[in-house]
């Protein structure tokens, strides 16, 4: 066993701490800034044997799987240097893109926590096993129960080993939605017509809104539908929706604060519509996105609902399609909410156009600070920076920037 005594010096932005020892770097999880330790070294990877000098920002992690889940980094580190962390991660990759605005503290955002959540479900002779990979590794973890989750959720691996008993190896996303659970599967095999019925049936005892099977609705026994602004929007299967219910009225909060007045927005990226429907109760909205399901439902919530301004929206892949600035001429101010790989091409004709007032959402700092760039080259100026957190206890956060053109 290669052993080596090592120095915290830092946390690295995959919340890794950072030692340097004879010219190495070496990354090491759940080792905290100011902290002595022994670690196993592999490769440029080293894993805690000890710790000879604990950090006093060390707290006790609440989950009893923390350590070996995959999932939460950071339980283990106190609340108030964990959230200067994290602000940080947004001001050091703007300012590696020369941009140095002021960021506002770190909002908490987890709410009564995640109202999603996509459960590993692997089944053999003995049993069924249900929960997430274990860090740095493939091999599943069993679990009993994530704390993390919205009281919704409290039996959400129940409810996985369950669908696993009837479809065997697979991957159960479950929504806590107004109508009840939403249930979508990625089984390995084709499911046969008929186990259909015993699948609803299965749906029924487990009080499942809606059962969905390699994208084939099972069954619907309630609407999975979820508040937004005034409107009721109805999921598409395996749709996207922001991680808290918290975390989305965040954002849209700092959206609308950030578009003032403006007459008339476009909203790129939109998804289902958490800014446009909101958005729609004050102004003109034109929402564009490549899925045709998320934009279905959200044409279907604007029509549903009474006394919003005039809506339009439109099925465009804004990657290979972006809106070109003589397209962007009608309006006063737009917001766009990529996925993680940023809005490149898009931001490009964002610069290029006369658009006052330009709002960013983004869940990577990395891809947020290089769109940034692109608007601050054309001509627009970075007047805040909203750091947002849903996804708490991990390296992950949402951005919220608003840019201005004179």
């Amino acid at each position: 066993m290669n052993e080596r005594r090592l120095d915290i010096t830092a946390l690295g932005r995959r919340a890794e701490g950072l030692a340097r020892d004879e010219g190495e770097t070496f990354l090491v999880p759940y080792a905290l800034p100011g902290e002595t330790i022994v670690a196993e070294i592999e490769g440029g990877r080293a894993n805690i044997v000890r710790i000879e000098n604990a950090s006093p920002e060390r707290v006790r992690p609440f989950c009893r799987y923390f350590g070996v889940c995959g999932g939460c980094q950071l339980q283990h580190w106190d609340g108030k240097p964990y959230a200067v962390w994290k602000r940080r991660l947004v001001e050091t990759a703007l300012r590696h893109h020369g941009i140095e605005p002021p960021v506002a503290p770190l909002i908490d955002a987890h709410g009564t926590g995640r109202r999603r959540v996509s459960l590993h479900v692997r089944r053999n002779e003995t049993n069924v096993a249900a929960g997430f990979m274990q860090a740095r590794s493939h091999m599943l973890l069993d679990i009993e129960r994530c704390p993390i989750l919205v009281p919704a959720l409290t039996n959400a691996t129940v409810i996985a080993r369950r669908l696993g008993e009837k479809l065997g190896d697979c991957d159960v996303a479950l929504t806590a939605t107004g109508g009840g659970m939403d249930a979508a599967v990625k089984a390995e095999h084709r499911i046969a017509e008929r186990e259909a019925p015993k699948l609803a049936s299965l749906a029924a005892e487990l009080d499942l809104a809606r059962l969905t099977v390699n994208g084939d609705i099972v069954v619907t026994r309630r609407t999975p539908s979820v508040r937004m602004g005034r409107s009721n929007v109805v999921l598409p299967p395996a749709s996207f929706l922001q991680a808290t219910e918290a975390g989305e009225a965040r954002l849209a909060e700092c959206v609308i604060a950030a578009m003032g007045r403006a007459k008339s927005v476009a909203d790129l990226f939109c998804g289902l519509g958490p800014f446009t429907l909101r958005l729609a109760e004050t102004t003109r909205i034109s929402a564009f996105d490549n899925d045709k399901a998320a934009i279905a439902a959200l044409s279907h919530a604007v029509r549903a609902t009474s006394g919003l301004k005039p809506v339009e929206t439109a099925v465009r892949d804004l990657f290979r399609e972006p809106l070109v600035a003589n397209e962007l001429k009608p309006f006063a101010a737009l917001v766009f909410d990529p996925p993680r790989a940023g809005a490149e091409a898009q931001a490009r004709q964002i610069a290029k156009s006369k658009v006052k007032t330009v709002v960013a959402v983004s869940c990577d700092p990395q891809t947020l600070a290089r769109d940034a760039e692109i608007l601050v080259q054309g001509g627009y100026r970075v007047e805040t920076v909203t750091p947002i957190d849903q996804f708490k206890w991990t390296s992950h956060v949402e951005i919220v920037a608003l840019f201005r053109k004179s």
